[in-house]
């Protein structure tokens, strides 16, 4: 099996045991006896452990998995599945949102608009990115770029990554609830098909702000909540101590929100997460969109639009 990179307290299982076969394997080579059967047996222990383990994460673990540094992010997943790109700046009213990113790219020969969030990889990008909290300007940035997508006749693919909308007050001052408003009704009526996919963390307005579409996905280890749990356990424990039990109780998990018929479908990660094997996920990311660009480039317009409408507003309706 593939080397697991562990990082969290819960993976520490996979780290013991891969620690144990090393030591074996050092003993093998000093002593020159054969080892092969403790290791195989210690192998095959690892197998199972991570298996388990990764097929049975709590919500809250699958918030840190969705907030690993070296996850992929939208920048990363452009290089991986796009052919070209060409990014294009600012709203035309204030300023160039570095939050949001967008352009048109490549995808297999076809020319789509690609929109996502950007935290940064490391504490200069982060901040330079504004850690991926977009200001009104960079969701009215957004609105611009689809409705250029619509002029042009191609399809919108979103990738949702971020803590939430920036919640300063000069974000406020601007319009911040407006702006994601109107991305919302506007979203909802675009006459071009709409990709969208949870990468890391959606929170929020701050991810439905761009996450409206004819196809939404999480990625497996992703969440997508009206608030984060650290944020839920202050409000209601007056503490970020209870944001464990707050994530379970937000049910924000791919698994959750699939069953709830929140979203489309879930996008199978590595085993250990997207950024054990970034090229993988991102080819697996790249047949996604292609299958279904093709499938919803077959529908008729008014059709398209009629089944988003219906989709979203059928969310949260409770028969007695």
């Amino acid at each position: 099996m593939q080397q697991i990179k562990t990082s969290f307290d819960f993976e520490k299982p996979i780290a013991d045991l891969v620690q144990q076969i090393e030591k074996v394997k050092q003993v093998a080579d000093k002593t020159k006896v054969d080892m092969s059967a403790t290791l195989a047996e210690l192998d095959g222990k690892l197998d199972e452990t991570t298996n388990h383990l990764y097929k049975n994460l709590t919500g809250w673990n699958k918030v840190q998995m969705s907030r690993h540094p070296d996850r992929p992010q939208t920048l990363d997943y452009i290089s991986m599945i796009c052919d070209d790109f060409i990014e294009l700046h600012g709203d035309r009213t204030v300023r160039d949102d570095k939050a949001i990113i967008g352009g048109f790219a490549t995808i297999n020969g076809q020319t789509v608009m690609l929109i996502g969030h950007q935290k940064g990889k490391n504490t200069k990008e982060r901040q330079f990115r504004n850690f991926g909290m977009a200001n009104p300007e960079g969701y009215r940035k957004a609105l611009r770029l689809m409705r250029l997508a619509e002029k042009f006749n191609k399809p919108v693919i979103s990738l949702i990554d971020t803590m939430g909308a920036y919640p300063g007050l000069e974000a406020e001052e601007r319009g911040q609830g407006e702006a994601i408003a109107r991305n919302l009704l506007e979203m909802s009526i675009l006459r071009v098909p709409i990709v969208c996919i949870i990468i890391g963390e959606g929170a929020s307005g701050g991810a439905l702000g761009i996450g409206i579409g004819d196809k939404v996905y999480m990625l497996e280890h992703t969440w997508y909540s009206v608030i984060s749990p650290e944020s839920c356990s202050s409000i209601l424990w007056r503490s970020w101590d209870f944001k464990e039990k707050a994530a379970e109780c937000l049910k924000l998990t791919s698994d959750d929100m699939f069953g709830n018929k929140l979203i489309d479908g879930i996008i199978p990660e590595p085993l250990g997460g997207a950024h054990q094997d970034p090229e993988l996920m991102g080819q697996t990311l790249k047949d996604y969109i292609t299958k279904d660009l093709a499938a919803l480039g077959k529908l008729k317009t008014d059709k398209m639009i009629e089944q988003r409408i219906e989709k979203f507003c059928a969310m949260g309706v409770v028969n007695e």
